[in-house]
């Protein structure tokens, strides 16, 4: 068992750092590495750690390494005693290698939950492309990190914590330039039963509208997302309904605003 759990864990990070862009289709990255984790806590023969770094007065020598996790996150756990155990995580991690590496980044799993929680992601971009690049900066990170280094937990937090946001910090300049090359290969149109000339993005929204084109909800719904860069996600939420859904809504309006926009555009 301990075995497959590192296979499992080879997979998804040789998955995390070589793989450019993460397939919807696969699980979550996160929830992989807290079933391998959990593998080795498990069983017979539990991978342990001594109990002593991270309580003062354990009634057992060892603990599985999962309530040594689930013990780090009690606001009872002293600094101290935190910072000794990422130590002891961390040294077996290097001079031992596996299982150790899979534990030191599994550690860090719980954060980097609580992390990406706390962020709101573009419409278009996938939680587990942000997991992947929080567990790869991770696993990169920990292989970096100096011997004998002062809190090599903060270290790893704050690796994952700058992929994140270097991932979600892209795809929202990304967005942003996709709204504006849109708009931008939109030709002006030329006046004729369309009833508009020289008009803006929003206008040429208003016009379709009163040509019963658009219905009102659609021409909000792209004004808010494609103009005003609105999350297709939050959006959906907001309205109850999944946001598939809605991406497809959207773009069936859109395919009705061309094919009725294209012959009124002007001859160059």
């Amino acid at each position: 068992m301990a075995a497959e759990a590192i296979r499992r864990f080879m997979e998804v990070l040789m998955r995390s750092c070589l793989t450019p862009a993460y397939s919807s289709q696969a699980r979550s990255p996160l929830g992989e590495f807290e079933e391998a984790f959990h593998v080795l806590a498990q069983g017979e023969r539990p991978l342990t750690l001594p109990a002593h770094l991270v309580c003062e007065q354990p009634e057992e020598d060892q603990w599985p390494v999962s309530r040594v996790r689930a013990h780090l996150a009690h606001p009872a756990t002293s600094p101290a005693l935190r910072t000794e155990t990422w130590r002891e995580v961390v040294r077996r991690a290097h001079r031992l290698g596996e299982p150790w590496n899979l534990v030191a980044v599994a550690m860090t799993v719980p954060v980097l939950i609580r992390m990406l929680k706390r962020q709101a992601l573009p419409g278009h971009l996938e939680r587990a492309e942000v997991e992947q690049g929080a567990l790869a900066a991770v696993a990169t990170a920990l292989a970096e990190l100096e011997p004998g280094h002062g809190e090599p937990h903060r270290a790893l937090f704050n690796a994952a914590d700058r992929e994140v946001h270097r991932i979600i910090d892209g795809a929202r300049r990304r967005a942003r330039r996709e709204v504006v090359d849109e708009t931008a290969t939109l030709p002006p149109v030329a006046s004729d039963a369309s009833g508009f000339e020289e008009c803006d993005e929003f206008a040429v929204l208003g016009a379709a509208m009163a040509a019963g084109v658009l219905r009102v909800e659609e021409a909000r719904l792209i004004a808010r997302t494609r103009l005003g860069g609105e999350s297709v996600k939050d959006l959906a939420a907001a309205r109850g309904i999944s946001w598939r859904t809605l991406y497809r809504h959207r773009r069936a309006a859109e395919e009705h605003l061309a094919a009725w926009v294209r012959p009124r555009m002007r001859t160059v």
